[in-house]
């Protein structure tokens, strides 16, 4: 009899979309259901996997939480992807079902090919991508661009150099997926909405079913089981770098870490970073901070100059106090003057 393949479910989508918010919910709502979870983040301080690991939820422990941060996977397959994998389907009681959370800055694609490394083939398949969409921010235009002005820019000077980055990224997330979530919804305005499933259907070669959300707050049912085995059918999911031998690098982004000292307010802070965001174009900062007088950690979301913020836990009792927070912006991002400004 031939053994059941563990199905895993790869979690897309750029910086911000929603995905741990959308990861969090499906392990609140997993029943009986053993669940493991590798996060993968760019950049130093592993915010998701902490985030994931103190929430509460049972399940949501060292041994089945896995963090692989400071690289991505679709640049570390064989180092660090594959001997996760390996270990966790190894176990005594191996789980029901993997989820993986890809960096935000991630291209899903190698890691689909991964799956038909010999080593894991036969005992994993790809459930399904889910690829989650940051619905204000692409109402906005943020990560797509317009064909017609890029042409008419291109016409009036050839050596302009047209090519968007960000646009690569989201594009391949969303031709990679078998199922594609608006998140955010109840941040714009309804009629805004159609408009933004015409235009992703226009950019992904095949019919993929796209559905809305809030907070993340779907059925796991609907996320789970979808049986895409999406490692064999690699030739639907075109990608903008299917022509690169080798591993790509991320050298269109930068990513490091502040310290910074403990803030008077958390309503101080939030609007001294959406200030610092506009001024240098950040993308995601992201982490937790001491405000003077609380006994508890603020936690830090922010995407573009968009953010939350909510006292996660009470400090540990003998716990250094560290202020630290992730900056995710493009390439050539001022780094010392966003650290100079966070600290004065």
């Amino acid at each position: 009899m031939q053994h059941r393949r563990i199905p895993a479910t790869i979690i897309t989508g750029f910086l911000g979309a929603g995905k741990t918010t959308l990861l969090r919910h499906v392990l609140q709502n997993a029943g009986r259901k053993k669940i493991a979870v590798i996060v993968n983040e760019f950049g130093e301080l592993g915010i998701d996997g902490e985030i994931l690991k103190s929430c509460g939820i049972e399940g949501c422990n060292e041994d089945n939480i896995v963090e692989l941060a400071n690289g991505c996977l679709c640049c570390t397959v064989a180092d660090e992807f594959l001997p996760t994998m390996e270990a966790l389907i190894n176990r005594a009681d191996p789980p029901d079902h993997i989820i993986i959370e890809t960096s935000g800055l991630a291209l899903p694609k190698p890691l689909i090919k991964a799956f038909n490394w010999p080593d894991i083939k036969s005992k994993i398949t790809v459930d399904g991508v889910i690829t989650v969409v940051d619905t204000p921010a692409a109402v906005a235009g943020r990560f797509a661009d317009d064909p017609e002005k890029i042409a008419q820019q291109r016409e009036e000077d050839p050596s302009l150099d047209h090519d968007n980055p960000l646009a690569e990224v989201f594009e391949d997330q969303l031709c990679s997926a078998d199922l594609i979530i608006l998140n955010k919804v109840d941040l714009v305005a309804q009629d805004e909405i159609e408009p933004l499933i015409h235009n992703i259907h226009q950019q992904i070669p095949r019919n993929v079913k796209i559905i809305q959300a809030s907070e993340g707050n779907l059925d796991p049912a609907i996320l789970l089981g979808l049986d895409a085995k999406a490692e064999d059918d690699l030739h639907a999911r075109p990608s903008h770098h299917d022509t690169l031998d080798g591993d790509h690098e991320h050298d269109d982004f930068s990513s490091f870490t502040v310290s910074i000292p403990p803030a008077s307010s958390p309503e101080s802070l939030i609007n001294h970073l959406i200030q610092l965001a506009a001024k240098h174009d950040i993308l995601r900062i992201k982490g937790y901070v001491e405000i003077i007088g609380k006994p508890m950690r603020l936690e830090i979301q922010g995407v573009g100059q968009r953010f939350r913020h909510h006292f996660d836990r009470l400090w540990k009792k003998d716990e250094p106090r560290q202020n630290r927070l992730v900056i995710i912006g493009e390439k050539g991002i001022d780094e010392a003057a966003i650290k100079k400004a966070l600290n004065t």
